[in-house]
């Protein structure tokens, strides 16, 4: 069955990289037709604020299928990444990542005998990638993480999805819930959920920064892992470091209507337009595409005669011996052409055909889907953190605050950058010109909103108020974290 799907070259070196990977789609008789689509930093130079026309954007959700090369953003000019826009807009709710060693990419663990073979999943549209971020006093910026609930199981059960049935041993959860308890812990809590319903599949979890250390030091250990969006940005990028370099990391940006698959490595500049530029990545990419889209003998053809060029000692100037000549883009390219049929020694690829559908373009949706948990049986207002501006001593907020409050709330703690100042403290504390006060009811009479906006407009008596956030209590359980201290 052939396949149309939106291309967009991408800037610097995207357009090299994308025609070579494209003329090796068509060596290989890959039965793809291609949508070429207008995005990137031209478009954003036209007064585009979105960074794609109108007509890219209708081509790609009518598709279900971009394939695009790295983009870059306008730097300085408060214009959102492309990249992030287009994996949240079209709810491609999980990054995907291979890192597999290659023959020929000589890495410490290569020479050492070390295969690495680790999937990284990404939650792909939460956490601070939403971009909301406020300056709530001169000295003090606040961004908002999201970390949700349906969001957290839609892509646990991808991961374990694709763990079954790459036949994955096992399922790591990375994670900081020892700090963020109620946001990575929601995530780790899901993640158990979903786990319930692999029961052949091992399952750990591990504390990000541990995680990190492990990987370098035992990266054998681990299969899948899955994790938030910023850790899973960040530790992407190390087990790329593990099998050479971003070159040889895919990407694919996985969601039920519509799918990504990029570089994600930089444009390059300083090397636009020289043919030397590895498309390596962006072939990778590819290749996950096509078994995505059900191609599955043409990926295989492909992958192995990439690998069967790198055992021979093909390279671009990135990487490779320096006792052999570096081949350009269109070269190498040329040589994987030429090697088409031809099989690794080590690590070939077998024709293995997952039990999937046939992949189809997506319907149109008329409306936004909605996601959401059953609600709790009970919900209370416990009361408020009210986050206000000022150069006071805590002492000296908190008499203001008593003056404010009569017999229904009380002020229970006073916190500054997370950390407990009153009514207990350490003078050693540095302060900022921000503090979270935290009002709490003192019986059990019922509150409302209007009772806590109503308690916001005495606080502004005396104070501006920089944010609030209500004191919930979901089926008698507290839903806010403690101050550090308290």
């Amino acid at each position: 069955m052939r396949n149309t799907i939106a291309v967009a070259k991408g800037d610097g070196i995207g357009p090299e990289i994308m025609d070579a990977v494209i003329n090796i789609f068509d060596a290989a008789a890959v039965p793809l037709d291609f949508k070429f689509v207008d995005m990137g930093k031209h478009i954003f130079e036209q007064g585009n604020s979105t960074g794609m026309t109108l007509d890219a954007k209708n081509t790609i959700e009518n598709l279900g299928i971009l394939f695009k090369g790295p983009m870059e953003t306008p730097k300085g000019k408060g214009m959102k990444s492309l990249n992030v826009t287009a994996r949240k807009v079209w709810n491609t709710y999980a990054n995907k990542r291979t890192f597999i060693s290659l023959n020929g990419v000589d890495t410490v663990f290569s020479k050492a005998g070390i295969p690495i073979d680790i999937t990284i999943v990404r939650e792909n549209i939460e956490d601070t990638y939403g971009g909301i971020e406020h300056m709530l006093t001169p000295d003090v910026a606040l961004c908002r993480r999201f970390i949700t609930r349906p969001g957290s199981l839609q892509v646990h059960k991808y991961a374990f999805d694709m763990a079954r049935k790459k036949g994955a041993r096992k399922v790591t959860c990375g994670h900081k819930a020892n700090i963020m308890k109620l946001t990575d812990g929601l995530f780790l809590e899901c993640f158990y959920e979903v786990a319930k319903d692999y029961p052949e599949i091992e399952v750990n979890d591990v504390i990000v920064d541990d995680l990190a250390m492990k990987l370098v030091v035992r990266p054998t250990d681990f299969d899948v892992v899955v994790l938030t969006n910023l850790q899973g940005d960040i530790i992407s990028d190390l087990c790329a470091g593990l099998v050479g370099g971003l070159g040889f990391a895919p990407s694919a940006n996985i969601g039920d209507n519509i799918s990504i698959f990029e570089a994600v490595h930089g444009t390059a500049p300083d090397i636009t337009g020289m043919n030397i530029a590895n498309p390596t990545s962006l072939l990778l990419s590819g290749i996950m595409m096509l078994r995505h889209l059900g191609h599955f003998s043409q990926a295989t053809q492909i992958e192995n005669a990439l690998l069967y060029t790198l055992e021979q000692g093909a390279h671009t100037g990135d990487f490779g011996s320096k006792q052999t000549p570096s081949l350009s883009t269109t070269q190498f390219a040329q040589e994987i052409i030429n090697n088409l049929g031809n099989i690794p020694a080590k690590g070939a690829k077998t024709n293995i055909m997952p039990n999937q559908e046939v992949y189809t373009s997506p319907a149109l949706p008329t409306q936004n889907k909605m996601t959401y948990s059953s609600p709790p049986e009970t919900t209370e207002i416990i009361g408020a953190d009210f986050f206000i501006e000022s150069i006071e001593q805590p002492k000296q907020i908190a008499a203001k605050i008593d003056t404010l409050l009569g017999t229904d709330f009380a002020l229970s703690t006073m916190s500054n950058r997370g950390t407990q100042v009153y009514p207990t403290g350490s003078v050693f504390t540095e302060c900022i010109n921000q503090f979270r006060v935290r009002l709490e009811k003192t019986g059990n009479q019922q509150l409302s909103q209007t009772d806590i906006l109503n308690l916001s407009a005495k606080v502004a008596q005396q104070f501006k108020i920089c944010s609030i956030e209500w004191l919930m209590a979901y089926d008698g359980k507290k839903a806010y974290s403690l101050a550090q201290g308290q």
